[in-house]
């Protein structure tokens, strides 16, 4: 496994732009004491540091699952950020809504529809397996590692459950071509909890 130079950059932009854009998002009400000129720096840090912790991670962890599958799988892969993306990322969170697409892992080389939807597939259930992670912070942690833990917990779930939704070049069509018996497996829990986080967790 091994990464360049654009990529680590790729990467290390990407999950500062995104934990920029979901504190901005989150927090309206640092945003409003930043315009104020009431807020001081060490909150800023803090609340930038939750969303890193959190959101960035799940991201994150989220392409380079699908980059170590890729590469088990003999491709060529790297993580590619789309700048465009990411900039209306930090303007929609500015604006009141959110609307997050930092980029993809860009994989190429003879591959099956069975790798390709292993690739696609390990995702979701690497988002699965950080919100277990985060689960005990949630439940135990006290103060700032309670609030990580429930960001952490609730954006994970949110991003199996959306990814495996079958549709456009989301990880869902991907499994569903290769295999619907798998594809109702993973997707039915993961789209479930995803409402579950939604509606009962929030961020």
């Amino acid at each position: 496994m091994s990464f360049s130079r654009r990529e680590l950059r790729d990467l290390g932009i990407a999950w500062l732009a995104l934990g920029v854009a979901f504190m901005l998002f989150i927090d309206r009400s640092l945003v409003d004491a930043v315009a104020r000129g009431t807020v001081a720096p060490s909150t800023i840090a803090i609340a930038l540091g939750v969303s890193l912790a959190s959101v960035g991670v799940a991201f994150l962890l989220h392409e380079l699952a699908h980059k170590v599958v890729a590469v088990r799988f003999g491709q060529a892969a790297a993580f590619q950020a789309d700048y465009g993306m990411l900039f209306l990322a930090v303007m929609s969170a500015l604006a009141g809504f959110l609307f997050a697409a930092p980029g993809a892992v860009v994989h190429r080389g003879r591959i099956t529809a069975r790798e390709n939807g292993l690739i696609a597939l390990a995702g979701p259930v690497t988002n699965v397996g950080l919100a277990a992670v985060f689960l005990p912070l949630f439940l135990f942690g006290p103060g700032l590692l309670g609030l990580v833990g429930q960001r952490g917990l609730t954006i994970n779930l949110l991003l199996a459950g959306f990814n495996m939704i079958p549709y456009g070049p989301l990880d869902g069509r991907k499994v569903l071509g290769w295999s619907k018996p798998v594809y109702v497996a993973v997707a039915v829990p993961t789209v479930l909890l995803a409402l579950y986080a939604l509606v009962g967790l929030g961020l």
